[in-house]
């Protein structure tokens, strides 16, 4: 059998030595903005089923999502949406075998973050 005591050394580095790369927070960022674009899509389809529903319905759910608080997270969607785009866009050159290097690899995440700001404002402006 393997030998299981390999000292006093830690088996993954330490959250206090770790550095967080610009790659790996992006891949992060990548996975949650996924989760949150799908409780941006439930909104949507409430509003949609209280359009159905009637008009009673309709004013509670347009209410919500016409409000500061609404607006805010329907133009956070819009940013997550954006930089989720912009994720799946560099895994598509990542797959062609393209800007695999570290240094290219941190660009393409800081260009993300950069164009999905941009983006976001962009479209809020043109609404």
């Amino acid at each position: 059998m393997a030998d299981v005591n390999r000292g006093n050394r830690p088996l993954s580095p330490h959250l206090t030595i770790y550095r967080p790369q610009w790659t790996s927070i992006s891949s992060i960022l990548v996975r949650i903005t996924g989760n949150a674009l799908i409780v941006a899509a439930l909104l949507i389809v409430w509003w949609f089923v209280a359009v159905a529903s009637g008009p009673e319905a309709f004013a509670t759910a347009n209410g919500f999502i016409t409000s500061w608080f609404g607006d805010l997270i329907m133009t956070l969607s819009v940013l997550g949406l954006w930089y989720h785009t912009l994720g799946g866009l560099r895994h598509l050159v990542w797959d062609s075998g393209r800007m695999l290097d570290v240094d290219k690899s941190e660009m393409a995440a800081q260009m993300m973050m950069v164009l999905a700001v941009l983006l976001t404002i962009f479209t809020v402006i043109a609404t």
